[in-house]
């Protein structure tokens, strides 16, 4: 009887040595972003070194996209666990793609609060057009319909009695790609996101028509990174360690004692000159809240904005759809 009490013990102790295994294995979270630097995706993972979690309970890949709408896809088909969705995108995930499990979880990036920079949209300094009603018969870039980028045009066009297709022409482009259409004429007007935005032969051939604030009527949550309630809900211990881990480099990023290294990552991240990326996580930049929290005001206005322009058919709550709950649990553990 001794030997099978010595093998029941055995067997209990390697079944809770496997258990253990499993329950240390990483959660893998792919995570998705589109602009170099502009996302965080694109960047707080080249600061690993302040993530106590990272590879312990977690671990990530980033996952790069030409514009938001596409995560829609990617999501649904389970092949994204964090989108970083433009208040466009998050809506029409929850109403054509029917997402309705879709969780807001915490801040990327606001346009436009008062004293940062808000998004640009140009034309060429010596073209046709000099105010929006001369877009009427123009070609026009966007990133995609139903982008970030796109709502606010079509919003402000609306207002002035045009709409796409009858008194303008809407062409999709990637945001590396604009500058050079616009210069060779093959577009009149352009989008721009930064560090796009800052392209010297842009500023020096281009101005500024309007801005996103100009055309969304004040400050505007963006992008927000978001997950699925199941996710969440399986993997809830590791999530609030990745967002502990984001919001402590989140908070190192927007230190501006820390601009000079900052500046050097922003360098390597997007391979352009640290001369050029002196206005990274300054007040030139879009503002990003230092504890990952979303203004769910601006961007429920946002949806509303979207709705008008008929991109939505239903009204949409921001606030029931969010669980903000993990990433305010993730900063009171920062001292």
């Amino acid at each position: 009887m001794r030997w099978v009490k010595s093998l029941i013990l055995g067997v209990a102790a390697a079944a809770l040595a496997v258990a253990g295994a499993a329950r240390a294995e990483p959660v893998k979270i792919r995570l998705a972003w589109v602009v170099p630097i502009g996302n965080w995706g694109s960047i707080i993972y080249e600061k690993k070194d302040l993530m106590p979690h990272y590879g312990k309970s977690y671990e990530v890949e980033t996952v790069h996209f030409n514009a938001t709408p596409p995560m829609i896809a990617a999501m649904a088909a389970g092949e994204l666990e964090i989108a970083d969705f433009a208040f466009s995108s998050f809506a029409l995930a929850v109403e054509n793609a029917g997402m309705s499990d879709l969780r807001i979880i915490a801040d990327e990036a606001q346009d436009g609060v008062a004293g940062y920079y808000s998004g640009r949209y140009f034309v060429l300094k010596d073209g046709p057009v000099r105010n929006v009603e001369d877009l009427k018969g123009k070609i026009l870039a966007t990133v995609g319909a139903g982008a970030a980028v796109d709502i606010p045009v079509r919003a402000l066009l609306r207002k002035h009695g045009l709409e796409d297709r009858r008194d303008y022409t809407t062409v999709e482009a990637a945001f590396p790609n604009m500058t050079a259409m616009l210069l060779d004429h093959k577009i009149d007007f352009m989008p721009s996101v930064l560090p796009f935005a800052r392209d010297p032969r842009l500023l020096q051939n281009a101005r500024s028509l309007f801005t996103v604030s100009d055309a969304m009527g004040g400050s505007t949550e963006f992008i927000v990174w978001t997950a699925r309630q199941s996710f969440l809900e399986k993997n809830r211990a590791a999530m609030v360690d990745m967002l502990e881990d984001a919001v402590r480099v989140a908070r190192f990023l927007t230190d501006p004692k820390n601009h000079d290294e900052v500046v050097a990552l922003a360098a390597k991240v997007s391979k352009q000159p640290a001369a050029n990326l002196d206005y990274v996580f300054t007040k030139e930049d879009n503002y990003r809240d230092p504890n990952m929290l979303p203004n769910l005001d601006t961007f429920q206005r946002a949806i509303d904005i979207q709705r008008e322009t008929g991109f939505l058919k239903n009204p949409l709550d921001a606030k029931k759809m969010a669980d903000l709950s993990l990433v305010e649990e993730a900063a009171k553990r920062i001292k």
